[in-house]
């Protein structure tokens, strides 16, 4: 058996060496405190590109590791293993990237993205502001002194003056607290919203019923008012569209399909209707998960917010990215007003984003430091409530491997947050939280009783892990990405 282990692992090393060496120019590229986690990622792609689960067990089976924490160090694990094999690696052949190593560089990342925190044994707890925080500082303050080391302020609500308030009360609360608190801004991003075109419009409403047909159109398109027509807030969608894409409309509540597309309007033909009332609103949000949507990701409002986010946030939020394109676009209008430059928070909420997430790893390494955020909440809709889990642990385990800290968020102990009495279901879920190195609440009334709950969820599951024992079948995006 020891034989046919260390064929298997040499095989495994040989392919790592390989996508090392194939993308060598792409880590010269990148600053030198980024070019080992790289190669790091890219080792862990290659040990992600087969199914391992065979190996795994036999592994376990004989004593070893399963190589299944192996995400900051990948290729110091297998050599680890074959030594244990007998196999003989010289020394100055070993990967400089141990297990401390991994830990070192997420650890100091997360500090310096997130800042100090007076709990060093459980993630960072960032808090979203409403408006009242503007000119409430009292409450600020007793978020600070409950434990929030991060206040959110998202440039979809309010104006600048409201969100300079916020900023102000931030700073003072922590210089009065004598605690760390970063402000992260982020941007509103594309506004992909319904309108009542057609039939229905005076009341902005309008009765969808499944098996029927219905128009899609952009929203200056002169209509029919007999007919049922949605208007999308987002200029440029509908020529995107294609026959058999799903359109999803109100966080998934009524899933149409795609039967005639058309450059200005499109024929929908509705596939499900989840709603206690079948009437879809204005305002409500549109997902595409199946459309390579060509329309720009940073909007005109996002550019007009970048200096005021220079000036006043630590971090910002990128919202609905979706390619490394996007990524070097935002980069590079930092950069103006830089060095240093202001970090970016990338945030993964789509379909396309996922697919893509190696190489939005790369492009975000161009920086010193960066970060990614789990929004679990479009993300959810885009990929299936039944995928999210699987797709949350996919986006842990690729941004351990790039040592990049990962932020978990949206409806974490949300019934808790608005009516004092958190679900079974979602105190499991908070305790999931404990895999990343931040953890996001949403606004609500309850949130010290929250930030108190949660920090005592995070203490006891994070007492008896760091890491679970995984196996491993193949990764898409393994593939995808190394060719």
């Amino acid at each position: 058996m020891s034989t046919q282990l260390r064929s298997d692992l040499e095989r495994i090393l040989e392919h790592q060496m390989a996508a090392e060496q194939k993308f060598l120019d792409k880590a010269r590229a990148l600053p030198r405190a980024q070019q080992a986690s790289f190669r790091n990622l890219l080792h862990y792609l290659a040990l992600r590109r087969e199914d391992l689960r065979p190996l795994q067990d036999a592994l376990h089976d004989a004593g070893l590791s399963s190589l299944a924490s192996a995400e900051s160090h990948s290729m110091r694990q297998v050599q680890a293993v074959l030594q244990r094999l007998g196999h003989n690696i010289p020394e100055n052949q070993l990967s400089d990237m141990d297990a401390h190593f991994g830990v070192r560089a997420i650890r100091k990342r997360a500090l310096d993205l997130f800042g100090e925190k007076a709990e060093k044994d459980i993630p960072h707890l960032m808090v979203t502001f409403e408006s009242a925080m503007a000119e409430d500082y009292g409450a600020v303050k007793e978020l600070v002194k409950a434990g929030m080391n991060i206040a959110r302020i998202n440039t979809a609500h309010d104006e600048p003056d409201t969100w300079a308030k916020m900023v102000e009360n931030v700073r003072r609360a922590a210089k009065s607290t004598g605690k760390s608190c970063k402000v992260y801004l982020d941007l509103a991003g594309p506004k992909i919203r319904t309108t009542i075109m057609g039939k229905g419009w005076k009341k902005e409403r309008v009765k969808l019923r499944e098996r029927e047909r219905f128009f899609l159109a952009e929203s200056w398109v002169k209509v029919d008012r007999r007919e049922k027509v949605i208007g999308c807030t987002l200029p440029g969608v509908v020529k995107d569209l294609r026959a058999g894409d799903r359109v999803l409309f109100d966080d998934g509540l009524f899933e149409a399909v795609v039967e005639t597309p058309g450059e200005q309007m499109a024929e929908l033909y509705m596939h499900r209707v989840s709603a206690i009332k079948p009437r879809l609103k204005a305002e409500k949000g549109i997902n595409f998960p199946d459309t390579h949507l060509t329309v720009r990701c940073l909007t005109d409002f996002d550019r007009k917010v970048i200096p005021f986010a220079v000036a006043n946030a630590d971090m910002l939020g990128f919202s609905f990215v979706r390619t490394a394109e996007d990524v070097a676009e935002l980069q590079q209008l930092l950069r103006e007003f830089g060095p240093p430059t202001l970090p970016i928070i990338l945030k993964i909420e789509t379909a396309e984003a996922v697919q893509n997430l190696p190489s939005l790893l790369y492009q975000g390494m161009h920086e010193q430091v960066f970060g990614v955020m789990i929004a679990r909440g479009d993300l959810a809709v885009e990929i299936g409530f039944e995928r999210l889990s699987e797709i949350q642990e996919e986006i842990l385990w690729l941004c351990e491997a790039a040592h990049v800290p990962v932020i978990w968020a949206t409806q974490v102990l949300e019934t808790l947050n608005k009516s004092g009495i958190a679900t079974r279901s979602e105190v499991t879920d908070a305790a999931r939280a404990a895999h990343a190195d931040c953890v996001m609440l949403n606004k609500g009334k309850y949130l010290l009783t929250v930030l108190a709950t949660l920090q005592d969820i995070l203490h006891r599951s994070g007492g008896h892990h760091t890491k679970k024992r995984y196996i491993f079948r193949p990764l898409k995006i393994a593939e995808r990405f190394l060719g």
